[in-house]
């Protein structure tokens, strides 16, 4: 039996993706993990990067989640622009930047002007975590993957508060297809995951659908599934 909680049809949803899991945040099966692509670089390429420890901890800190979330949602951009971007110091910005070139989350546009300031992209399109990482006996990579998923956490709700904040900015049609809901189920972790399982094949599907329609905008979906005790279990 599910119990629909809320129901305001407000706005699209958005995402990087994250499940503590397999495949993408984005993802599905044991280990997923968080990812989005953006115009261009190879992120169009539809590219997942599984982490290991040693890449876990050269992403897991706040400003190169963010800059590596900006460079797949947006595209490429020099050190200065993702500066002003993210209200941080050019130099911030430019040494985290090459401490994720030196993990392969990043690396140079060459396309790009040949001018002073180098311009990045993204390496690939996604992140994906597999929940061994979790089990791993070195503390700081456990502590690394905690930090990834609230970071990740974080992000999901600044993302609807944008698009709460912005959704008058939007024709109807958008307005009327986007959606935030939430639900109570009685499930197994058997169940769970299965369902888990079956939203992001439907989700894959729309992936490798037709070619976008001119109309088409980048959609944010993030999906939350987690168990939680009732008072009632708490006093057991």
């Amino acid at each position: 039996m599910a119990e629909h909680e809320t129901e305001p049809r407000t706005g699209p949803a958005s995402t990087t993706g994250s499940r503590p899991e397999r495949e993408d945040h984005d993802g599905s099966e044991p280990g997923r993990s968080s990812g989005t692509g953006g115009p261009g670089g190879p992120s169009e390429g539809g590219t997942y990067r599984s982490l290991d420890p040693r890449s876990l901890r050269g992403l897991a800190h706040p400003l190169r989640i963010r800059l590596l979330r900006s460079l797949r949602h947006d595209g490429p951009a020099t050190a200065s622009q993702l500066a002003e971007k993210l209200g941080e110091s050019s130099g911030a910005t430019s040494y985290h930047l090459r401490q994720l070139a030196a993990h392969s989350f990043v690396e140079d546009d060459s396309s790009r002007g040949k001018g002073r300031e180098r311009w990045w992209k993204a390496s690939q399109e996604g992140t994906s975590v597999d929940h061994s990482l979790w089990l791993d006996p070195d503390p700081a990579v456990r502590g690394a993957a905690d930090l990834f998923v609230h970071e990740v956490a974080t992000m999901h709700t600044e993302e609807v508060g944008t698009w709460l904040g912005t959704a008058h900015e939007w024709p109807d049609a958008w307005r009327l297809s986007s959606d935030l809901s939430d639900f109570t189920l009685r499930l197994t972790p058997a169940q769970a995951l299965e369902l888990n399982n079956r939203v992001h094949e439907l989700i894959g599907s729309y992936r490798a659908g037709e070619p976008p329609s001119p109309d088409a905008a980048m959609v944010r979906i993030h999906l939350h599934s987690f168990p939680r005790r009732t008072s009632r279990e708490d006093d057991e």
